[in-house]
């Protein structure tokens, strides 16, 4: 019998009462450490109270208006984003893959209003996650997701993720643009090789393509910087962004320089929720904090002082930690052994992560992580590797990677 709720996830056997920073407390009171943070979302914690503040005002206020009126709060949160990003325009969403099907669209359409309309390809990469509607599928070419739900949408030609003269070869007369994640989070937190964001604006400038990029979960400070591709140099036309935008709270936004943007005319998209003033208040409230002199400096100390932890423990458990891979507080563990093992002993710990593609674990912790929160982290990963390898020392079959 089908449960009332669409069971199209493998839910973890947790219900969890209420969250405090960094902790969550399920409902028969065990406390667990979250480095899942709602996959990358929750960037300043569980029931942080200045977040609270915000929605709670705004709530005694207006929930919802429509787009047919101007709503302050996404007019302040446009000029604080445009201030502060590459963008001059932007499109608030509910979703990071509403945020991708207006950054395809937008692609698609800033080629038909140039007089190209034979360009409506778009490159992308081998690995690439953008979201779960059928375009997003199709620009991320999982076979796990498309199968089934076919015929594939038409008009995304995939290379293997870092290879710059594969996506050179890719283009054609056809092609509108590139569309890449700065830092790959659920490919398996792959970061690309040095200078391979720079070809992709060169190869871009050079073909009359527009570089998109997806900062829905590498944004918002993740990286240490407020948008990964600043630590290359490069700007894009488009990036979508979401989860930490809004905290916890459903949001996204796609934004565009005026010249990207230019074939977004009155009634070619749109939104019901999109922008809407709950929505705005929180993420105008996240910007307030992650915009501070000192947030994204102490986001690297404290990612810096977390990977040498990581580091010092893949040496000591080569058994159980292939690899540590990652960016700022968006860092993933390459495990030995199948990564779900590595996941329910983290658990068993009392620690929460997600799992990715590559036989990775991620480690996702909110941004506002103390230092003695990140030495916590590390002793549980310590734990759960003495715990995986004496499972190994009784029986070294059982638990090898694939």
């Amino acid at each position: 019998m089908i449960t009332p709720v669409l069971p199209t996830y493998a839910r973890i056997d947790l219900q969890f009462e209420r969250g405090e920073g960094c902790w969550l407390v399920t409902t028969d009171g065990r406390r667990f450490l979250d480095f899942t943070a709602g996959i990358a979302v929750n960037v300043l914690g569980h029931a942080n109270p200045y977040l609270a503040a915000a929605l709670s005002e705004q709530a005694t206020k207006l929930w919802h208006v429509s787009n047919l009126f101007r709503i302050p709060g996404a007019e302040k949160l446009a000029d604080r984003l445009k201030a502060a990003t590459f963008a001059d325009t932007m499109f608030f969403t509910n979703s990071g893959a509403e945020a991708l099907e207006c950054a395809i669209k937008m692609a698609r359409r800033y080629q038909y209003v140039s007089g190209h309309p034979e360009k409506n390809r778009i490159i992308t990469f081998e690995g690439a996650f953008h979201g779960r509607t059928l375009a997003t599928i199709a620009a991320g070419g999982n076979p796990k997701y498309l199968e089934g739900f076919g015929p594939d949408l038409p008009g995304f030609d995939q290379v293997p993720f870092g290879d710059l003269d594969a996506a050179r070869a890719a283009v054609t007369p056809e092609t509108a643009a590139i569309l890449v994640e700065p830092v790959q989070g659920e490919g398996g937190v792959r970061v690309p090789p040095a200078g391979f964001l720079a070809g992709l604006r060169e190869l871009c400038d050079e073909n009359g393509l527009l570089l998109v990029l997806d900062e829905v979960q590498s944004g918002v400070g993740r990286t240490g910087r407020l948008f990964a591709h600043e630590w290359t140099g490069i700007t894009p036309d488009i990036m979508s962004v979401a989860k930490g935008i809004g905290g916890g709270f459903p949001m996204g936004a796609c934004l565009a320089t005026e010249e990207a943007a230019k074939g977004m005319t009155v009634g070619t998209h749109g939104s019901t929720y999109g922008g809407n003033p709950l929505a705005m208040a929180v993420g105008n409230a996240v910007l307030d904090v992650v915009l501070e002199d000192d947030f994204l400096p102490r986001v690297n100390r404290v990612a810096g002082r977390f990977q040498q932890r990581l580091a010092e423990l893949r040496d000591t458990h080569p058994a159980v930690i292939a690899e540590v891979r990652g960016q700022g507080l968006l860092l993933g563990i390459k495990a030995a052994v199948p990564a779900p093992e590595l996941i329910a002993a983290l658990r068993e710990e009392g620690m929460l992560v997600p799992g990715a593609a590559e036989n990775v674990i991620r480690l996702l912790p909110p941004l506002t992580v103390s230092e003695e929160e990140v030495g916590i982290a590390a002793d549980k990963i310590e734990a759960a590797c003495r715990r995986i390898e004496a499972r190994l020392a009784s029986d070294p079959v059982k638990g090898a990677a694939e």
